[in-house]
């Protein structure tokens, strides 16, 4: 069996499911080519162990609770990864940074929590980019703490093909944000989220440029990642690239067959398979509060 560590993963379940409405819902097939179904918290548990994943899960849609809402989703995702620790990592925490002084509250609660690891997940579908002020204080936050920041890049499943693509701007997505991010704050950990397409080449100068930016791959298969991508994977990108999947957008059993196919040296895989992210984690020892991966 194959061992994964996943960085970025959604729930399965009907309570975590990412996609919320029916317009969202019918996306799924034709955008990830996969149909939605709901797990229990047991099947999805059991699914992860079938598959030898260990996983970060990330509701998404939390980005934009507050308040009572917001406690009672991430206490949700805490006890899970309680209940769960052998295939639970932890959870990538969204919040929104323009709500200020309750986003800061919120996300020090998350980091208390101990509920295994905790990072910020720094999604710009609410068009605020990774470099806006805004998030200067959370960032501070997870650099007091050790914790991660994940900065999504590039186009996004999410809005596709919906009227105005859902009132997402994708400029916001540009690497060039986590460029400034990366530069203003040496002391923060960043992972660069999903391929940045179109803007790979960009993404690809930050990472050989800064090297306080990781990278997950999640929400594509591998066959799909540009030419230049697929260079620097087995070259110069080989000890910062870790695997991401997208479940339950995608299957573990077509990704790892995906990424077979294309023709890495075994060792390429395990680096991207695990080992990278085995060796983020002896890193950065504090964003996991002890446990083992």
């Amino acid at each position: 069996m194959t061992t994964l560590i996943d960085m970025h993963s959604h729930w399965g379940t009907e309570r975590g499911y990412v996609l919320r409405t029916p317009e969202q819902l019918a996306q799924q097939e034709k955008t990830w080519r996969s149909k939605p179904r709901y797990y229990t918290e047991e099947e999805q548990a059991q699914y992860f162990r079938a598959s030898g994943v260990r996983v970060i899960l990330d509701l998404g849609f939390d980005k934009g609770l507050t308040g009572a809402e917001a406690r009672e989703i991430h206490d949700y995702t805490f006890e899970y990864q309680r209940t769960y620790p052998d295939c639970i990592i932890g959870n990538w925490i969204h919040v929104d940074p323009k709500s200020g002084k309750r986003a800061r509250k919120e996300f020090e609660r998350c980091l208390r929590a101990g509920a295994g690891f905790c990072g910020l997940a720094v999604s710009s579908a609410g068009s605020t980019p990774a470099s806006d002020p805004a998030w200067e204080p959370l960032y501070e936050i997870c650099i007091e703490a050790g914790a991660p920041a994940l900065i999504f890049v590039g186009t996004t499943g999410a809005g596709a093909g919906l009227p105005g693509g859902g009132g997402i701007r994708l400029d916001a997505t540009h690497p060039r944000h986590l460029d400034e991010v990366a530069a203003a704050h040496p002391r923060l950990t960043i992972i660069a989220a999903r391929p940045a397409w179109p803007w790979q080449d960009e993404m690809i100068a930050i990472m050989i440029h800064k090297p306080n930016v990781w990278y997950e791959l999640h929400g594509w298969s591998p066959k799909y990642h540009t030419p230049a991508l697929k260079h620097e994977i087995a070259r110069r990108l080989q000890d910062r690239v870790m695997f991401g999947a997208d479940f339950p957008l995608f299957t573990y059993e077509r990704l790892v067959d995906d990424w077979t196919k294309e023709g890495y040296a075994p060792e390429i895989l395990e680096k991207v398979f695990h080992r990278n992210a085995e060796r983020f984690f002896e890193l950065h020892s504090a964003a996991t509060k002890g446990v083992k991966v």
